[in-house]
């Protein structure tokens, strides 16, 4: 499977087919206790904190005499000192994982390193390089720490695109004030109203480790005031209708395409209005095709109903892009879209 992504570090992992990993890493600070209830916008604040070093993707071959196999390797900051380690055979998602096997395992801090025991392997992580055995202490390789990047990062309007953030001014929106040092932050609506369109945005979820589920860098881009495509750091989890690139309360994404807190990352959306009659009855509904990190997680999917929290309700009428305030600090850039006429 090719990759989506270019990644900025390339690595080289390893980890039997068979294994189970336990991660061990040795932290440049023991101040882990510090992260409870922060929210970090910036990775120089996040820095602060050790398990902000340890949090990230992983990914190469693992094996020995017998073969090796490709494995991706998510670690998730949980605050305190806690993680969660989630593994997954082939690659990480959208980079190789065939959406089979993935496996688990908690672990914590203790005395300046963060371990995660499994069953029958272990890992070794210092300076972005896990040095990954079998139980007995046999290598199995290494794996290193790698960015990815969306391929649609920094992607330039076509001429004729409506620009409503280009870094310069929020007058496109109806809260101008929300336009700090370049950027956007949460809770905007523009005042330009809208029918069908190709939409990008780009936007950045905060470093919040003790935080959990929907109090996790939440927010969320509303098409037409309406329907809301989810924002929230899942990265690492399932993800479900209500997760980052779920259509909430319709539809989970094919593949779970979070990057880690403090990465940007892209939304492409290509939209449908529904269609209605003189009477104003529905007869067809709106629909929706969505890449993640330009990855296809959703491809022309129907909405049948509005989001529950949609300040505006269904109708014919053009509507506006509404990106949801649920109290988190999360960042946007470069966000225009191209009318469909």
């Amino acid at each position: 499977m090719r990759s989506f992504f270019r990644p900025a570090v390339l690595l080289g992992l390893s980890v039997c087919a068979s294994s189970v990993l336990s991660v061990v890493n040795h932290l440049p600070m023991a101040t882990a206790a510090d992260s409870k209830g922060i929210a970090a916008i910036t990775v120089e604040e996040a820095k602060k904190y050790p398990d902000f070093a340890v949090q990230g993707e992983y990914e190469g071959e693992l094996g020995d005499q017998d073969g090796k196999q490709k494995w991706g390797l998510q670690v998730i900051a949980l605050g305190e000192g806690k993680f969660h380690v989630v593994a997954y055979a082939g690659g990480l998602p959208g980079n190789g994982w065939d959406k089979s096997e993935k496996r688990e395992v908690d672990g914590s801090t203790v005395d300046g390193t963060t371990t995660f025991k499994g069953e029958t392997g272990s890992a070794a992580i210092r300076d972005g390089v896990a040095k990954i055995t079998t139980p007995d202490g046999k290598p199995l390789g290494e794996m290193k720490k790698l960015e990815r990047q969306s391929p649609t990062i920094g992607k330039k309007p076509p001429e004729g695109a409506v620009v409503l953030f280009d870094g310069k001014s929020g007058d496109a929106f109806t809260d101008p004030k929300k336009f700090v040092d370049g950027l956007m932050s949460q809770g905007i609506t523009s005042k330009q109203k809208f029918g069908d369109f190709s939409l990008h945005m780009e936007f950045l979820l905060s470093y919040m480790p003790a935080a959990r589920g929907q109090g996790r860098a939440n927010s969320g881009c509303y098409m037409q005031g309406r329907y809301e495509v989810q924002i929230l750091d899942s990265f690492g989890l399932s993800g479900e209708h209500n997760e980052c690139g779920g259509i909430y309360t319709i539809k989970k994404p094919d593949v779970n395409m979070c990057l880690p807190p403090l990465q940007w990352q892209t939304y492409d959306v290509d939209y449908t209005a529904a269609k209605y009659d003189a009477d104003k009855k529905k007869t067809a509904n709106a629909k929706l095709t969505v890449r993640h990190n330009g990855v296809l997680i959703h491809e022309n999917v129907e909405l049948p109903k509005g989001t529950t929290a949609a300040p505006v309700a269904e109708g014919p009428e053009p509507g506006p892009i509404y990106i949801q305030d649920h109290g988190n600090p999360i960042r946007f850039r470069n966000i225009w879209l191209v009318e469909k006429k």
